[in-house]
């Protein structure tokens, strides 16, 4: 071995994914089915994909969609950002959060929403469990 070989700790490896990009817009989402006790009208469908999860399951990078409608949800302490399309958050106790293209929300841990989707709306998403 001469001193310019590098040799990289498994846990390093494991611990950061290898880089990459993934152009949000296109890409493609799975179906993640609704509780149907979420559903307050309209007939909204989730599809998503998760981009990276950290070995204790308490870190996860993803896309997320959900065609119009009106749901409700208990929050995970989340950042995301809006790609495309336009919602009304409703917190419960809270504010009324207006979400379109380009706005970063952050959502607290708990958090009781009512979500009404007025355009299908994507976002990019790190939520720490």
């Amino acid at each position: 071995m001469t001193t310019n070989d590098h040799i990289e700790s498994p846990s390093v490896a494991e611990a950061a994914p290898a880089s990459f990009v993934v152009h949000i817009p296109d890409a493609e989402l799975e179906p993640e089915p609704l509780d149907p006790g979420q559903i307050v009208s309209g007939t909204p469908e989730v599809t998503g994909k998760v981009l990276w999860e950290s070995p204790d399951g308490k870190q996860v990078r993803g896309i997320w969609q959900i065609t119009p409608g009106v749901v409700t949800d208990t929050e995970a302490n989340e950042l995301f950002v809006v790609v495309s399309g336009r919602a009304t958050v409703e917190v419960a106790g809270g504010e009324t959060l207006e979400l379109g293209p380009g706005d970063a929300c952050v959502l607290r841990e708990g958090d009781r929403t009512t979500w009404t989707v007025h355009e299908t709306l994507r976002k990019a998403y790190h939520i720490s469990l």
